[in-house]
């Protein structure tokens, strides 16, 4: 296809039609019963799950960030009781509609031998001879979690960071397939064996993995609306990138288009996309022009790369960053207004407030008092969702973009 001939995305237009495929163009007050949640998620894809704690789990706020009576108890009833969900690995933790099970099956497979290989170094020696105990354990007296697993050779465990055997046994097994999550206790997981998790007709379906690469590059594109190769392989986390890269050239002129879409700093670059993304650009809903706060973990942002070159936002987590080294702080959350990444805000729950930090608008963007009045919306609303009673703010906490 000639250049010309390409379809070409203007910037605006590709950040809305990636909104709306991520759930952020959805009437925000809208019912939300379990049936909708489900829906919700199976649009998503998948919500990243987060040992973070902050404001609320990552989970939590990927989920209401799109809907203003999301309650963390729809989303355990979901994935604990009518096992309409499992978690299992994306690109790391994630909660995924059950549906897409039979798929995790490639994975199970491909992370048996780099997980096997990776963990004999990372972790310590042992975990292989304990696969067998740690399941006749959970045959016999039922689900499990890592403290109730593990005989004298785990005794010497240093702390969470430092598994002992059997927990890295517990971790394997459910990596490969072995093993589900039943559920959690605060947030450590309980394991149980698959058959006891998974309902019946799921794990009879056993696709292969050519259908495996098919589903995920379909349904990787179809949430993105529009990606390079390696952005289809990514989203998933299951395919290589070459994998994604042949089937792409295999379904181009058929199910997949070569389209030109423009980035936040002009450029364009080509991607592939749906035979009928303009129409799908047409149909799309605009994003809400509310301000919302999203999680880090958001799967709206997740590719940090393809994020900077969409919507010209530069992220990154600062955990691991020494205090005096952070640009912005420990746990940033990224501000969304419309169709735009407006900001970023630092705060955390603190002695019944939601306690505000700093708030740095993005370059050539102010707090002005129609977005002022929406921010205090906005931090009154989390405040709600996270058990506080009230806001409180900084001394200077409204800073000059970086």
């Amino acid at each position: 296809m000639t250049d010309a001939a390409r379809p070409f995305l203007a910037n605006r237009d590709a950040r809305r039609l990636f909104l709306a495929r991520h759930g952020l163009s959805q009437p925000f007050g809208a019912p939300l019963s379990a049936a909708n949640l489900h829906e919700l998620i199976q649009e998503i894809g998948f919500v990243q799950v987060d040992s973070v704690n902050t404001v609320a789990r990552a989970h939590d706020m990927i989920l209401a960030a799109r809907n203003a009576n999301y309650r963390p108890r729809q989303l355990k009833a979901l994935l604990e009781k009518r096992r309409s969900l499992f978690e299992h690995w994306t690109h790391d933790a994630a909660i995924i509609p059950m549906a897409f099970y039979p798929h995790w099956r490639l994975r199970f497979e491909r992370d048996a031998v780099r997980l096997r290989d990776r963990w004999r170094d990372w972790r310590r020696d042992g975990f292989e001879d304990r696969f067998e105990a740690v399941l006749a354990h959970i045959r016999e007296r039922g689900p499990a979690m890592a403290r109730d697993v593990g005989g004298d050779e785990d005794r010497s465990s240093g702390g969470w960071w430092d598994w002992h055997p059997s927990k890295t046994a517990l971790e394997f097994l459910w990596r490969t397939g072995a093993l589900a999550v039943s559920g959690r206790e605060g947030f450590q997981k309980i394991f149980d064996l698959e058959e006891n998790v998974v309902p019946a007709d799921i794990r009879a379906h056993r696709p292969n993995g050519d259908a495996t690469v098919a589903w995920a590059c379909e349904s990787a594109l179809d949430r993105l609306g529009f990606g390079t190769s390696g952005e289809i392989a990514a989203f998933w986390a299951t395919v290589a990138p070459s994998e994604a890269k042949a089937w792409a050239a295999r379904a181009l002129g058929d199910s997949v288009i070569e389209v030109d879409v423009e980035g936040a700093d002009g450029g364009v670059r080509r991607a592939f996309a749906r035979p009928d993304v303009l129409a799908a650009v047409a149909a799309s809903r605009p994003p809400l022009g509310r301000l919302r706060v999203l999680s880090p973990f958001d799967p709206a942002l997740r590719d940090r790369r393809r994020a900077e070159w969409l919507f010209g936002f530069r992220y990154r987590i600062e955990i691991f960053v020494p205090a005096p080294k952070r640009t912005y702080g420990y746990y940033v959350f990224p501000v969304l207004e419309g169709d735009r990444l407006v900001g970023r805000i630092d705060m955390k729950r603190d002695e019944g407030a939601l306690a505000v930090t700093a708030y740095w608008p993005e370059p050539g963007l102010t707090l002005g008092r129609a977005r002022a009045l929406k921010l205090e919306r906005e931090l009154d609303r989390l405040a709600v969702f996270a058990g506080c009673d009230r806001v409180r703010f900084a001394d200077g906490w409204l800073r000059q973009p970086l």
